[in-house]
């Protein structure tokens, strides 16, 4: 590596459990969409994903975290729904905390 070369830290975050990974970025920008919108499906498409994809992720995160963070209603005359438990919402805000802790450490050591 020549000197005009520069090195810089770079990370992202993600929860596995023994099956897999379980919780990254990618899952809680899903989560809020789903916030945001009360619809699985809404949230698949402004993700630009299938929505099986989306429900087999909100399967895995549901088991995965031992509780609910997603809860749905099927559709029907009026159409079905989906929210957040207040587990999913404070799912999100420790994400984003830990992120931020990863951020600040990766700023904070650029010079290693």
């Amino acid at each position: 590596m020549d000197k005009s070369s520069s090195l810089r830290l770079n990370g992202r975050i993600w929860i596995e459990t023994e099956k897999g990974r379980l919780l990254g970025r990618g899952r809680v920008e899903l989560l809020e969409r789903i916030q945001a919108s009360g619809s699985i499906r809404q949230a698949a498409m402004q993700m630009k994903m299938s929505y099986r994809q989306a429900w087999e992720y909100v399967k895995i995160l549901n088991e995965g975290f031992g509780a609910p963070l997603v809860m749905s209603v099927r559709g029907g005359k009026g159409g079905g729904n989906a929210i957040l438990t207040e587990k999913g919402i404070e799912t999100i805000q420790q994400f984003h905390a830990l992120n931020a802790k990863l951020q600040l450490f990766l700023a904070e050591n650029q010079n290693l």
